[in-house]
């Protein structure tokens, strides 16, 4: 006997969309000069939620100069003791206002309440806790005797984890003694401007925080700018490389987060139904649009068929649909954009003779929807094992050996992520030794934490953001790490 789930959407209620939004520069929303603006959609339905200001030439000037005035006269001299103080506030009153974020979160982006609620805005109220404690101690992080902060940080953030990566890249400069001028991603605008009302209830000094919001060119022309200092870019491995090249030979600082491939690897003595609801969270966790996904996995052998028969059965009970019903496990993808890419590289991996499963069930009519998706008789020559799908879509490889095992995770330009499950320890440690990847989860995926360090290798880029070792891309005498 099977039960029906019966509707639980969260209200909308909590938060109040604007028709129209502006840029945020110098604590206050201003228009764009050039009076363009575009459309931030729910992808869930379709439906425009606001237009929204696009940034110029001219505005990102202003927002550079803010940002200086504020770090010249202000945030630079400021002790650290009084910028945690308003770390503090920030985080505070993020979680005060959480459920406000999640909703609005929800909505502009497509992922699951319980994700935006549960997840998201905790952990990024935690980064705001966490970097305020470091704001007053930066001579004890291990970065010289008088760490000095860059400057201006020009800041550019993803669309899948919208107040996340905010979070990732606002903290810890702020708490080392930067200003700021952050560009969120032109599809999911909302939650960096609602952000921007929490700083100017904080009290912010007007220009430490800048948020210019528009597209590829917006911020294309705030990378460029000769006003910045340092540099931070979450997003695809193309565009990080261009930015390197456009930077290269320059005196700014840059750090890149891009892309992944991330391999699960599943031994035999693993307890199979531990590791089917870690291998479902490493890959549709928020509809697998999560650089470090286990896009791969590789199983061995002897197992393979039984942990893909338990996967499927798991696969069966997901709920896709309404991402504001706090029922749902797999929301909208982000855009028609991104729904075209998964589709294209999914039939790619038809054509090239992997064996294609997709979980039964009923997409709604609008919006961008992916039902979970698995590939089995994959060839680690295929396109879906190769590249970044960024969605829900699952690749099976099998091995025999340990050592085979780290070949074929290590098959790939990308060293971001990995997962190993197994009961022996020392195998872990092995295997985490012999992998190249920024970050090893033992026994879990997708596990979060503001004090330990996030990055990867190769085309996965370079840096680390959290923890100590993020406080370092942001200290102009920190050391490399």
């Amino acid at each position: 006997m099977s039960f029906e789930y019966a509707p639980a959407p969260e209200s909308r209620a909590v938060v109040d969309i604007a028709s129209s939004y502006g840029l945020f520069i110098d604590g206050t929303f201003v228009e764009p000069e050039g009076g363009k603006t575009f459309k931030t959609v729910n992808p869930a339905t379709e439906e425009v939620l606001a237009d929204v200001a696009e940034a110029g030439e001219p505005d990102v000037d202003r927002a550079v100069a803010a940002a200086r005035r504020a770090y010249d006269k202000v945030w630079s001299r400021m002790p650290g003791s009084e910028r945690a103080k308003y770390l503090y506030r920030i985080a505070r009153l993020l979680a005060e206002r959480s459920r406000e974020f999640a909703v609005l979160e929800t909505l502009d982006n497509g992922k699951p309440i319980r994700e935006s609620r549960d997840v998201d805005v905790p952990t990024a109220a935690a980064h705001f806790f966490y970097y305020a404690g470091w704001a007053d101690k930066l001579e004890h992080a291990g970065f010289g005797p008088n760490p000095r902060p860059h400057g201006v940080a020009a800041q550019v953030i993803p669309w899948n984890f919208p107040l996340l990566m905010l979070a990732w890249k606002i903290a810890p400069a702020l708490a080392a003694g930067n200003t700021v001028v952050l560009k969120p991603a032109e599809t999911t605008p909302l939650s960096a401007l609602l952000f921007a009302d929490l700083l100017r209830q904080a009290e912010l000094p007007p220009g430490v925080v800048n948020i210019v919001t528009g597209a590829r060119e917006t911020g294309s022309l705030l990378v460029n700018h000769p006003g910045v200092d340092k540099i931070a870019f979450t997003g695809s491995t193309p565009v990080g490389k261009r930015i390197a090249a456009e930077v290269a030979g320059s005196r700014k600082s840059l750090t890149l987060e891009l892309g992944g491939k991330a391999a699960n690897i599943v031994f035999d003595d693993a307890p199979i139904d531990q590791a089917v609801e870690g291998i479902v969270n490493g890959i549709y966790f928020n509809q697998g649009q999560v650089c470090c996904a286990g896009s791969r996995l590789l199983v061995q052998e002897s197992i393979a068929d039984e942990l893909v028969d338990r996967l499927k059965r798991r696969l069966s009970t997901l709920r896709v649909g309404d991402p504001m019903d706090k029922n749902t496990d797999v929301g909208a993808i982000n855009s028609a954009q991104q729904l075209e890419r998964i589709t294209t590289l999914s039939q790619a991996g038809e054509d090239e003779g992997a064996t294609r499963w997709t979980a039964a069930c009923e997409l709604p009519e609008k919006g961008y929807w992916f039902a979970p998706t698995v590939f089995t008789d994959v060839h680690p020559a295929h396109r879906i094992a190769r590249e970044e799908i960024f969605g829900p879509v699952l690749s099976v490889l099998t091995f025999r050996t340990p050592a085979e095992a780290v070949q074929k995770a290590n098959n790939t330009p990308y060293g971001l992520s990995a997962g190993i499950w197994t009961e022996k320890g020392s195998r872990i440690l092995w295997m985490a030794d012999q992998l190249r990847a920024g970050v090893v989860w033992a026994n879990t995926f997708n596990r979060f934490d503001p004090t330990s360090p996030f990055g990867g290798y190769k085309e996965s880029g370079y840096g680390r953001e959290g923890g100590r070792h993020g406080l370092a891309a942001y200290l102009a005498e920190g050391s490399a790490l």
